[in-house]
């Protein structure tokens, strides 16, 4: 038995008894122990294992409600299999290429078994006419319960994490037994959580690593108490999620940035002082996308009527490709920006430091990253440049990383691919630096990084400058490369509001966003779109497509040059 699964089972019947995971907020709220949580999933174990699962089987899972999501995954690894959390389609989704995109996703990882579970088991029918086997969860939930979990190895895969990169096509990331093991009590460690009085508190999918691994496989592993809502209670109404935290007494979440520029901009306007109860909160992680100051400022700011410390802002470093984290900023010290060079930066590829009083802070002449802190044990960052020459300190090149939670491989639907070179390290993509103590700092995304006039202009910036008009939606500005790679290199910014339909005050914002982006990078923007809200291309997780977005919009930035 691997440890990542003898120390879930046994975390089930030490302390399972004890705490539990809270779900149905806000209609009708649940709660289970672990210990129940495990006896149903040895339900599911028992009811793959008679249905002829192998071990390591790679299962599909398409299921919304975190209560039957917990026992489906954990009642999976008991019988020796993987879990891939398929992608879930939406109101607006064409069910013909769901269920296609569905098929290709199910034969790259080589199952065709999708377990289903509320609100997802009417399409059933859908997958039954493209030929998909399915099981209900529930029919699992009634059998009877495994004897014993199915014994696997360090190396078994546990985790197949659907993620995609430039392209359209899907691809999954590995996550073996030994991987997931280590990377979460890694953030236990880094994180010092305290499994008798944290509370966790979530609304992130389980189909996003963040969501899966670190806010349903960590408690449910260590035992830690879990209240967990879906994306869409959040999404209807942003304001449950202080909520949840204020009435259980939460002590530990996270985020990607927009939903804490969302949060902080509501609770601003809440008028009641005592509405809300956050002095608990210790740990509020900020990760999955760039961190914005401002946006930070915002939600602190706004916390603070609510008993809320700044110092509970948590930055940190994330991938699939390292199971979730990868460096946690130091606990307790809020958001640490280091302020630098944008001359230096973008011409030279160093972090110069503008000390604190200098006058050019707070102009155009410098730029403002989060400080994301070292890696965690067990993993090795390294910085280095084009031609894999390690770079010092403030030397800004590709992160490369190394160590125990780094995955082994993809599957692609081209076949396996690897993620780590001769030497066991893998290659990031990011941009970035380390500071004093090994702390990482992200500049952006290697591919993303717009070329000009031999200056390297960091879409982030673009973003935020444009981010900061009113009228633009928080989170939904994008700026996308045009001709890049070649002598005419140019950068467009594409953006919701709405505004939208307006044509004059279309012009308007376009104008203003124009020239705070050149007030910000010194250069102007090809075009600027202004779109209707939920127009631009996005992840699963909510991460915007940049490349996506270019193609997609190409007719209108030109219309719009």
């Amino acid at each position: 038995m691997s440890r990542f699964v003898e120390t879930m089972v046994a975390t089930a019947h030490a302390v399972g008894r004890r705490r539990g995971m809270v779900t149905g907020e806000p209609r009708e709220p649940v709660r289970r122990t672990w210990f129940e949580v495990h006896e149903r999933a040895r339900r599911v174990g028992g009811g793959l294992v008679r249905g002829g699962l192998e071990p390591g089987s790679a299962v599909a899972v398409l299921a919304a409600a975190p209560e039957l999501i917990a026992p489906t995954v954990q009642g999976t690894w008991l019988a020796g299999g993987s879990v891939t959390m398929l992608h879930q389609p939406t109101p607006r989704t064409d069910l013909g290429q769901w269920a296609a995109d569905t098929i290709q996703v199910l034969e790259m990882i080589g199952s065709r078994l999708v377990l289903l579970g509320e609100p997802f088991d009417q399409l059933a029918p859908v997958l039954t006419e493209h030929g998909i086997d399915y099981r209900k969860i529930d029919d699992l939930l009634a059998g009877e319960p495994i004897a014993e979990p199915v014994p696997v190895g360090e190396d078994s895969l546990a985790l197949l994490q659907l993620t995609s990169g430039s392209t359209a096509e899907p691809k999954a990331v590995r996550i073996t037994h030994g991987n997931l093991y280590s990377n979460i009590r890694a953030m236990v460690g880094r994180a010092e959580l305290d499994f008798d009085t944290d509370v966790m508190v979530s609304w992130l999918p389980t189909f996003h690593d963040m969501g899966m691994v670190g806010f349903l496989t960590l408690p449910m592993t260590f035992g830690v108490e879990l209240v967990k809502v879906t994306p869409v209670e959040f999404l209807s109404g942003p304001l449950l999620w202080p909520e949840l935290i204020s009435r259980y007494g939460g002590t530990v979440t996270a985020a990607p940035n927009f939903a804490y520029a969302i949060v902080g901009r509501r609770l601003a306007r809440v008028d009641d002082d005592n509405a809300y109860d956050l002095s608990r909160l210790r740990i509020a992680l900020n990760g999955a996308e760039p961190i914005d100051p401002s946006a930070v400022e915002t939600f602190t700011d706004a916390g603070a009527r609510f008993k809320m410390s700044a110092e509970c802002v948590f930055p940190a470093y994330g991938l699939a490709e390292a199971t979730l984290a990868v460096s946690f900023a130091p606990l307790f010290t809020g958001l640490a920006v280091d302020v630098i060079e944008a001359h230096a930066l973008e011409a030279e590829n160093r972090a110069v430091p503008v000390p604190e009083g200098d006058p050019r802070r707070g102009t155009d002449d410098v730029r403002g990253f989060a400080v994301l802190g070292p890696p965690l044990d067990g993993l090795t960052a390294q910085i280095v440049d084009e031609h894999g020459t390690v770079l010092g300190e403030r030397e800004v090149g590709e992160i490369r990383l190394r160590g125990e939670a780094v995955s082994p491989g993809y599957l692609t639907v081209h076949g396996p691919a690897a993620t780590q070179d001769a030497e066991g390290w893998f290659a990031t993509g990011d941009l970035g630096y380390l500071v004093e103590g090994g702390q990482i700092v992200i500049c952006g995304r290697s591919k993303d990084v717009i070329i000009l006039g031999g200056r390297n202009v960091y879409p982030t910036d673009i973003e935020r400058a444009a981010g900061s008009v009113e009228g633009v939606r928080a989170g939904n500005a994008v700026a996308v490369r045009i001709d890049a790679g070649t002598r005419r290199e140019r950068f467009a910014v594409v953006l919701e509001s709405k505004l939208a339909g307006d044509e004059a005050e279309e012009q308007r914002l376009a104008k203003e966003v124009a020239a705070r982006v050149r007030d910000a990078v010194d250069a102007r923007p090809y075009a600027v779109v202004v779109l209707p809200a939920g127009s631009l291309p996005k992840t699963p997780s909510g991460k915007v497509k940049r490349a996506a977005t270019a193609v997609q919009f190409r007719a209108q930035i030109d219309a719009r040059a």
